[in-house]
């Protein structure tokens, strides 16, 4: 069922793998960056460097989801993961973007020839690698949960915060460094180190339209999403085929990270006594929570059904009793 089955997405060990890419790809790019003098190689230091601190405050964030309910935060701290998140694409915007096409702007005005540029070129064509990789890795994990949708459209309705941030990282990373390696590729062509710091520019501005589009995403989820359209659909018709469920007045679901919140007013049986509402009621969060294992706080308030109902419901009964 959507995204609550079994067949769940490793989501920390696409963090940890990315971590992992990332720190090694910023490592070599600073050295080849120093030793080249290359722009668009530094741009692109800067760009892993924020990927780098950027998976550590993803699982900051994923840990903190973690702590447990209390007075002062009675539904948990789910959101903790889009909290971070969102500082995450802050953090990308400005540490990649802006030092981007600050760095761009500042060869412009001071150009200097390349040392070796081929080594730039041997350290983008690593890094394009590493980076392919990690997104293959985060790609796996998305096709888990993604079913029968697109990419684009999963992207919209996901509420998988940390998967949006890798899925995002990786893409940008990758278009990045297809263009350094263009800017690399024509500062050798035409012997001008013009094209490498118009080439750090253009990282920086692709970074920051990344940036800027994985915030409007992740501002949504921190103020707070419904659970996603197909899973709600299936909650609602799980819970109306129910025993001791005529119909369903109103439906509230909420995603904080991995769990799931939901609120049903439910019509239920107008004669039956205390005792069997409360017994319906029990019987209908434990096979809500069996169903959709995301789903850690279900409230149920009973509503009287109405007359002309009652004959339906009992014959939807007998249909599946007999």
């Amino acid at each position: 069922m959507a995204e609550s089955t079994s067949r769940q997405p490793d989501t920390v060990r696409s963090i940890v793998y990315a971590l992992g890419a990332n720190l090694a790809i910023a490592v070599c790019k600073a050295l080849g960056a120093v030793f080249t003098g290359s722009g668009a190689l530094l741009a692109e230091t800067f760009h892993s460097l924020a990927d780098t601190g950027n998976e550590c405050l993803l699982l900051l964030g994923r840990r903190q989801a973690k702590a447990p309910a209390s007075t002062h935060h009675p539904l948990g701290h789910g959101r903790a993961t889009y909290f971070w998140s969102f500082v995450v694409a802050l953090l990308l915007f400005v540490l990649g973007g802006v030092l981007s096409i600050y760095e761009g702007i500042h060869k412009l005005r001071e150009p200097a020839p390349l040392v070796d540029p081929w080594v730039a070129v041997a350290i983008v064509a690593f890094a394009m690698l590493a980076e392919g990789i990690s997104l293959r890795m985060a790609l796996k994990q998305i096709d888990k949960v993604r079913r029968d949708l697109t990419l684009w459209r999963w992207f919209r309705e996901t509420r998988r915060s940390e998967l949006i941030i890798v899925l995002g990282e990786d893409i940008a990373a990758l278009a990045g460094l297809s263009l350094a390696l263009a800017a690399l590729a024509a500062t050798i062509a035409m012997d001008n180190a013009v094209y490498d710091a118009v080439g750090s520019i253009a990282v920086g501005v692709l970074l920051m339209i990344v940036a800027s589009g994985l915030a409007i995403e992740i501002k949504s989820l921190l103020i707070g999403e419904s659970a996603p359209p197909g899973l709600r659909r299936e909650i609602r018709a799980f819970i109306k085929e129910q025993p001791g469920i005529v119909d369903i007045d109103n439906l509230i679901t909420m995603q904080q990270g991995d769990e799931l919140v939901i609120v049903v007013q439910a019509r239920m049986d107008a004669h039956a006594s205390a005792a069997e509402l409360a017994r319906t009621i029990a019987d209908c969060k434990a096979a809500i929570r069996g169903a959709f294992p995301s789903a850690a706080w279900i409230f149920i308030e009973p509503t009287v059904a109405r007359r002309e109902e009652r004959p339906l419901r009992e014959a939807r009964s007998r249909a599946r009793t007999g």
